[in-house]
Formats: structure tokens, sequence, C-alpha cells
């Protein structure tokens, strides 16, 4: 039976039935056929994509075609659910076409942060009108038109109910921490982000869905939806990378390998390998650069644009005529040889 992603979720619904998000601990791409055909005879999947609410029996019953097919980590996963009273769901992707339900966004999220996917590896095509805002809360998941009651709840009972964000996304570490990462400020990570091993994100550093890094990195800076950081690349404190949601035009902005973008720098160009942003300078597809060669003579003026993806080279700042150059970056494969070997 053909497949393209699984997932035994656990999850939070509104009062009204809705479901306001959805746990998968164990998500599987491109799981054995075997174990799909074992699922799809106890909860009488019949192919293409779903989420299939199951109830207690429906799970014990899981249990049992898990370890008919050796999906150890699976039935573990059942193990500790059974008992619960929380909705259950489980989650067929027979193609990655667009997700239909919340169920489907959040198991393709998962497979993003699990590092299943890299990102613009998924149709996420219409996800936010999928996703309902939720106050993410010290009790988790809370419907918005819920919230005041619950709050006054907790007070009447002598709490108080904390209210971390309302957002249509939760941090990821709620969801997954995945290995060989150091986190500074938790809630600046969406789940959806792709974070690689060995990468650092210090406190102001923000990584969004579908976004992220591809190995060993140090992000104090902004990684904005889409937008992908190569191995061995760090982004300095203050800086950002411009995202495609709130603008126009369809260039997805990259940051190669071995590169660094200062402090307060910004990037608007798909950046090649071992390329600088100096600190404090913003680079747009428009942006009028002037090429110099290595005796610092100037060659020629070009957009910033034309420059996309080319490799080993320095923008920087004359702080004389205000100019933005360029000129070959022979140090670039240094940089921060000692910082990463300690991430």
């Amino acid at each position: 039976m053909a497949n393209f992603a699984f997932g035994l979720g656990v999850g939070t619904k509104s009062a009204k039935g809705e479901w306001l998000e959805v746990y998968y601990n164990q998500p599987l791409l491109n799981a054995d056929d075997a174990l799909i055909g074992a699922v799809a005879a106890k909860i009488g999947y019949q192919g293409g994509n779903a989420a299939i609410e199951i109830d207690a029996a429906q799970l014990k019953d899981l249990e049992a075609a898990f370890l008919s097919v050796d999906a150890k980590a699976q039935a573990e996963v059942v193990e500790v659910l059974a008992g619960t009273r929380q909705p259950l769901v489980v989650t067929i992707l027979e193609t990655d076409a667009a997700p239909a339900s919340t169920a489907e966004v959040y198991l393709k999220l998962a497979l993003l942060s699990h590092r299943l996917v890299k990102p613009h590896g998924l149709d996420l095509s219409g996800m936010f009108g999928l996703l309902p805002n939720v106050a993410w809360t010290s009790e988790g998941a809370i419907a918005v038109d819920e919230l005041a009651r619950r709050q006054l709840a907790a007070r009447a009972q002598g709490r108080t109910l904390s209210v971390n964000s309302v957002d249509k996304f939760p941090k990821m570490t709620d969801y997954v921490v995945p290995a060989g990462v150091r986190i500074g400020d938790a809630s600046r990570i969406r789940l959806g982000a792709h974070v690689g091993e060995g990468t650092t994100v210090m406190h102001e550093g923000f990584i969004n869905f579908n976004a992220g890094t591809l190995g060993v990195s140090m992000v104090e800076g902004r990684i904005s939806a889409g937008v992908v950081v190569g191995n061995g690349s760090d982004l300095g404190g203050g800086c950002s990378t411009m995202g495609t949601l709130s603008g126009g035009g369809n260039i997805v902005i990259s940051v190669g390998e071995g590169c660094l973008l200062g402090a307060n720098a910004g990037l608007g160009i798909p950046l090649g390998d071992r390329c600088t942003i100096e600190s404090g300078l913003y680079i747009t597809a428009g942006s009028k650069v002037t090429v110099l060669d290595d005796k610092n003579n100037e060659v020629q003026t070009v957009k910033a644009a034309d420059l996309a993806g080319k490799n080993d080279l320095l923008f920087r700042r004359n702080s004389q005529n205000g100019r933005i150059e360029v000129k070959t970056n022979k140090s670039a494969i240094e940089l921060n040889a000692e910082l990463h070997k300690h991430n």
C-alpha cells in the first residue's frame, strides 16, 4: 500500500470538538507497507490522505498491529497512551498533497522538526486556514474563545493560568527536541522549524516554520519562514533574513555553507557559500552594489540580485562614500572554526 507519512497522534480539542493541536511522538516518513497494512485493517483505512479518530479499543488493537510487524517504537507509544482520555488520531498520508485537516498540518510540521524532511520538502499549501489561533498556556492549548472562562476557573481554585502566547504555531520544544542542539529561549523556535545537529540558537535567535539550519550553525539573528541556512554558517546578533510571507516575489532566500551575517545585517537574496555581509549592512535584491577587483578597483555596478548564489563574496559598506561594495572573500572559509568545534 503506497504511503508517504504516518503518525499516531494525541491532541487537544475545543469544547466545540475542533482540533486545536496534535502531538506525534514517533512520526514516520515512507512507513513500511506492512505497518500501513496492519494499521489499515484495525481502523478501516481505505487509502488516500486521511486523519482517522480512534477510541481506546482501537488503540489497543493498534498495539497488536504494531507488534505483528515489529514496529516496537510505535507499540511503545500505544503503551504510554493506554487509558488516556485525550483525543487520538491516526494520520496517514498516501501522497504529499496539500493538507486537508489540522491533524495533517501537524504531522507535516512534526516531520520537519524531527528532521525527517528538509525545509521546502513538503506541500504546505493552505495550511494557515487549517490552523486555529490558539492560546498556549501553562495548562496546554486552549481555544481563544474559551480562555476567559478557564482563567476565571483557575482563579477560583487559587491558581493562575499563565498565557505564554496566542498563535497558530506552538513552540517546537513542546513537541520535539532534536538531538545535538542548544537553545537559549525555546519560545523563539516554532514547530515546523528544522534545527540541524550542532546548531546553537542563542536567546535572541529566532527560527520560523519550514525554515532552519542544515548543520552546525550559531544563530543569534532571525531565520524567517522558508529560509534555509547551510552547514557552518553563522547569523550574528540582531541580523535578519527576508522571508516571503509578507513581501512580494517568490525568491527563496537562503544562506550557503560557511557564511557569516554580521550583527544587525540583513539578507534579501540567496547567498552562496563562504560569503560575508558586514555588520549593519542590509542587502536586498534591488541594492546597487559596486564590484571591486583584488586591488579595490571598481569593475562595475550591478544589482545585488545579479550576485545571488555566487560564492566567496564579501559585502561591505564604504565608510567614506556610503556605497555598497563587494569583493572576493578569500578568508571566509576559516571563519568561526573554534566556535563550531564546541557547538
